[in-house]
């Protein structure tokens, strides 16, 4: 066993002695092939700048039981492949000061915020069972592939607990990240809680990702899943899985899912929150099997989404249970041409019990309830709903089970329940 000390390299397998050891440059592994043993010691920077352990271009190093605070990042890799990191403790690095910004989810790499983890075009690599809790963010992923993030917990961020930016073919299984959330001030009494702080943020063509079993609750969102930029670049986060995890309890969304496509949704919690799920301006998604129970606002609410399939949910107790809408956006026109309105959406098997609106789909609507002025908000009126399948749902103890206004070809049939009477929305207009 040796002592660390400053800015010690690591040329050989290491295991430190225990105890407390103030290094403000770091460790630098400069090998392959090396297991760096932290045996439970705590390393501890300075004021929260620089890195705790450094990897550049190295493979098959492992990093375990090692505790790390007070750097700007605690582990940063980058350029590295088969790599390992587990059992590690990684708290109070840098943090952009609670309570202040709206955060920027577009951040490129060599600007991004301080946090525990941050891997940078690292392939193939597995981080597990580390404790990320309490600084700005867990763990953030730039250009990488194929990696297996698996039971660590990361909650108490006041950013994002795991950060994926064109980070693809991986699996995050198993992770908490709850209580992720910031506030915004606004003047002396209001302000936005939430600020874009979310359990999971993908951004900037996160593609072919499975999400399992992870609790994200109480977040600013649950999940964050952003498909195009601030100047309109379409990025979209596609053909992702979401099974078996738990967004509930968010102010704002429990799974936000923007001009993507591909995404499926599959068993998941989607309660109590302003909205369950929020699809604006995606498409070729499937939902199906997931509870959406007690939000505020709507179940699933989307925006000129299109080419959906929704079937076997449980929508209970929402104001709304699916609320679709148009409205024409021109500056995404050339990004999504095709989501132009709402249509071609398959409604099938789902219980809708207890909503105030069980399905609402609606033409030029500011937010799915406020018709927008005739001329449309920018002059002019988008496409009008169209060719939407409901049928086979139980329609049970809503306040209105259907409400269309202004949709052309769209069908309901076989529908059941308390209050639905088929003949009078057969004809829906």
């Amino acid at each position: 066993m040796i002592t660390p000390t400053d800015d010690l390299y690591i040329t050989e397998d290491t295991k430190l002695e225990s105890g407390i050891y103030y290094v403000p440059n770091g460790l630098t592994i400069l090998e392959d092939g090396i297991t760096l043993d932290g045996n439970g010691a705590l390393l501890v920077g300075k004021e929260r700048f620089g890195r705790g352990i450094r990897i550049s271009g190295r493979s098959n190093v492992t990093i375990k039981n090692l505790r790390l605070q007070e750097y700007e990042f605690g582990i940063h890799a980058q350029d590295s492949q088969n790599l390992t990191i587990s059992n590690c403790r990684i708290t109070a690095t840098a943090e952009t000061p609670a309570n202040t910004i709206f955060l920027n989810v577009w951040l490129p790499a060599e600007k991004s915020y301080g946090g525990g983890i941050f891997l940078k075009n690292v392939s193939h690599s597995q981080v597990l069972d580390n404790d990320l809790q309490h600084q700005m963010n867990g763990l953030h992923t730039y250009h990488c592939q194929h990696l297996a993030v698996r039971s660590n917990n990361a909650s108490y961020c006041s950013g994002w607990g795991f950060h994926l930016y064109d980070t693809c073919d991986s699996l995050f299984e198993a992770n908490t990240a709850d209580y992720c959330c910031r506030y915004q001030p606004h003047g002396e009494r209001t302000g936005h809680l939430g600020a874009d702080a979310a359990g999971f943020l993908m951004v900037y063509n996160s593609c072919r990702n499975t999400f399992r079993r992870n609790n994200a609750r109480m977040g600013g969102d649950g999940f964050f899943v952003g498909g195009m930029t601030s100047e309109f670049e379409p990025v979209g986060c596609n053909d992702n899985l979401f099974e078996e995890n738990d967004g509930s309890y968010s102010p704002n969304i429990a799974f936000e899912a923007t001009f993507c496509s591909g995404n499926v949704f599959r068993g998941n919690y989607a309660n109590a929150s302003n909205y369950g799920f929020w699809l604006g301006f995606s498409s070729n998604g499937v939902l199906e099997n997931n509870q959406i129970i007690n939000n505020r606002l709507a179940g699933i609410a989307t925006e000129n989404g299109c080419h959906f399939e929704v079937r076997n949910n449980l929508f209970q107790n929402n104001g709304h249970g699916l609320l679709l809408w148009s409205k024409q956006v021109p500056a995404f026109a050339k990004g999504v041409p095709d989501n132009d309105t709402s249509h071609n959406w398959v409604v099938e098997g789902n219980t809708f019990h207890n909503n105030r609106k069980a399905i609402r789909i609606a033409a030029d609507q500011d937010h799915g309830v406020r018709p927008l002025p005739p001329t449309g908000e920018w002059g002019l009126p988008a496409p009008m709903p169209h060719h939407h399948a409901i049928r086979r749902n139980r329609l049970e103890n809503n306040q209105m089970d259907l409400d269309f206004v202004r949709i052309i070809d769209t069908i309901t049939e076989e529908n059941t329940g308390t209050r639905y009477d088929r003949r009078k929305h057969h004809q829906p207009g």
